[in-house]
């Protein structure tokens, strides 16, 4: 830096322009009664207040290293859970999105294993989880329930050809609740054994060495080999338009 950027800077005054209101909205999905579910928190203040909502909240400029973090503790603050699968999607600003004054909010959504949570974690707050479909079909407040479509499509065209939707299941699972689970975000069956190929394949899985007792003879029980990153892909598992669009 050199001293004329030095003092530019030392005598900058920021708060000569007006700021927007900064927040981060969460769409915190879970797979719970064979069914994509999201947590929505009923607000208890003005604007809106009475209305169903993204969980989420300021930027805190004093705490939060960037919109991030602020995700990660809103989600920690909602849910208790503090190291699940994070995502940002869209930002979206404007004079019209908050009565309150020119508004931005970074989106993010956050995958979890709805039995991870305790039944403290889940009241916080006035908090109901809602099947995304009904969701959609409430008067959210302020643009939430466009801030959910666009969570739900990119989480519905990444089941297209990523292991994303793993993040979803418990540490331990069968290769049947795999499937399903991939199964609900795309809105279509897949075929078993082309299913089942494409995932030992990936190297994403590996044996746990337990069975879980089933109807017919124990499951096989497997885990992840490694972190489901945003970019790892398997490409080409099913080319049908997802129904959650």
């Amino acid at each position: 830096m050199t001293d004329e950027e030095r003092k530019f800077l030392d005598a900058y005054d920021a708060s000569a322009f007006a700021g927007p209101l900064a927040t981060v909205d969460m769409a915190i999905f879970c797979i719970r009664e064979d069914a994509l579910h999201v947590l929505l928190i009923k607000r208890g203040n003005h604007p809106d207040k009475g209305r169903w909502a993204l969980p989420g909240g300021f930027v805190d400029t004093s705490r939060d290293a960037d919109t991030h973090a602020t995700a990660l503790r809103k989600l920690s603050e909602k849910t208790g859970v503090k190291t699940p699968y994070l995502e940002q999607v869209v930002t979206v600003g404007g004079a019209d999105r908050d009565p309150r004054g020119w508004a931005l909010t970074v989106l993010y959504f956050a995958l979890i294993d709805h039995a991870a949570l305790s039944p403290a974690n889940e009241n916080v707050e006035e908090a109901e989880w809602v099947e995304v479909h009904e969701a959609l079909e409430r008067e959210l407040a302020f643009d939430h329930r466009e801030l959910l479509t666009r969570a739900a499509r990119r989480l519905a065209y990444k089941a297209r050809y990523s292991a994303l939707p793993l993040r979803l299941l418990p540490a331990e699972f069968t290769l049947v609740e795999t499937q399903r689970v991939f199964e609900i975000l795309l809105g279509a069956r897949l075929e078993k054994k082309s299913f089942r190929r494409r995932i030992l394949a990936a190297d994403i899985v590996e044996e746990t060495g337990q069975t879980r007792p089933s109807a017919r003879r124990p499951a096989q029980l497997y885990r992840l080999t490694r972190e489901i990153e945003e970019d790892f892909a398997f490409p080409g598992l099913i080319h049908t338009k997802p129904a959650l669009l």
